[in-house]
């Protein structure tokens, strides 16, 4: 696994809970006392170590720690780049959501080595689309969920995760748009000046 999503589980878990619990974590799962490097290529079993570990220190369910690592990706102020390279990806919530299959392309543009889940987004109805998902490890579909739920508010649009399960390998989550103007939403302009 690439060490920017490894990177990016020790960053959330410091920020949100504290460097004392990320050693508990580190040192639970047997990961190497510096952490994770960035550029760096790591077995994903070091990965799902990592994670297990999280889960077992919070005594949190996975799918709800993977939610949480979605929402921190979009909403910490750190990570402010990371939710404006996201806003390209439409003027509105809806929008947004039919650019989810380019988002592996435009990912690899920045990083070209980082892997990207496959996205398959179909329309179910008026507002509603299924996103299908294959990545190396499971639980990308409630991890795309927390992000989806945050841009949904930063686009100001009332909308519905649900996550309909594995089969194969195959992760299928459900969106929903309730009301695309249910807020006024986050300011956002292409020159980054924001209203």
């Amino acid at each position: 696994m690439h060490g920017m999503i490894n990177c990016a589980l020790q960053g959330f878990l410091t920020a949100q809970y504290g460097p004392a619990l990320w050693r508990e974590v580190r040192d639970l799962a047997r990961l190497p006392e510096e952490g994770f490097e960035a550029m760096e290529r790591y077995d994903d079993a070091l990965t799902l170590a990592c994670f297990e570990a999280a889960t077992e220190v919070l005594q949190k369910h996975p799918n709800a720690l993977l939610e949480d690592i979605g929402i921190h990706l979009v909403t910490h102020p750190e990570l402010e780049p990371l939710r404006r390279l996201l806003r390209f990806g439409g003027a509105t919530f809806a929008e947004f959501l039919l650019s989810l299959e380019e988002m592996p392309d435009r990912a690899r543009l920045a990083i070209p080595d980082l892997e990207m889940p496959e996205i398959t987004l179909t329309a179910a109805g008026i507002g509603e689309f299924r996103i299908d998902l294959r990545w190396a490890l499971p639980g990308i579909a409630p991890i795309l969920g927390g992000v989806l739920s945050a841009m949904a508010d930063d686009y100001g649009a009332l909308a519905v995760m649900r996550l309909d399960g594995v089969r194969d390998g195959l992760e299928t989550l459900s969106v929903k748009v309730v009301d695309v103007e249910f807020s006024a939403g986050r300011a956002f302009s292409l020159g980054g000046a924001q209203a």
